[in-house]
């Protein structure tokens, strides 16, 4: 059984995930597969530097993913020259991973699940959940991005009206107590325990 996890930028996919990962889930992460697919020295990370210029690089031949993000939030169609590269491939590995997990149920964090349609991929949809404001806040505090950079990216991605309606599970993340979002992990888990028998 597969568990699609998803959540606006800044909303703490991450932290929730790492608590399913102690409780022994495994996890296959979009984000970690995309990036994965552009490492030094793949053909296409060669074919990004060749179609936007070597200013999308760092010194040491790594993708500089904050000037890349620059471009492409700010100019639809070289995002969507980037998309056509890059979701085949990140698909196939994401699959290629999904298909090695052990646990009852696996992770697909995505933070794109229902705007890349890979919401049809899982058994389940889990959101986390807090309101823009927040989202930006975080992001400012752990992102090298300015304001206008996040909020195009939360433009770019569903609504948070649309993503909680598409929702089988959510879990509130808005506070700053940890314990109420392990509680709200540790319920899920026994649910999806239960449903994967």
């Amino acid at each position: 059984m597969i568990i699609g996890l998803t959540g606006g930028i800044g909303s703490g996919k991450t932290t929730v995930a790492n608590m399913f990962i102690e409780l022994g889930i495994d996890v296959v992460d979009a984000d970690v597969v995309a990036r994965e697919v552009v490492e030094v020295g793949t053909s296409t990370l060669e074919s990004i530097a060749d179609h936007f210029g070597k200013d999308v690089l760092h010194q040491d031949g790594s993708l500089n993913r904050a000037a890349l993000r620059k471009i492409v939030f700010h100019t639809p169609d070289e995002k969507v020259w980037l998309n056509n590269l890059l979701h085949p491939l990140i698909r196939d590995e994401m699959s290629r991973q999904l298909a090695l997990c052990l646990s009852p149920y696996c992770l697909l964090i995505a933070p794109l699940l229902f705007e890349n349609g890979l919401d049809k991929r899982v058994n389940r949809s889990l959101v986390i959940d807090v309101p823009e404001d927040i989202q930006i806040a975080r992001t400012l505090s752990r992102d090298n991005s300015d304001e206008t950079t996040i909020r195009n990216i939360i433009k770019a991605q569903v609504n948070r009206k649309e993503r909680l309606s598409k929702a089988d599970d959510i879990i509130d993340n808005s506070g700053d107590d940890l314990n109420s979002v392990r509680e709200q992990v540790l319920k899920l888990h026994n649910t999806y325990l239960t449903l994967a028998k």
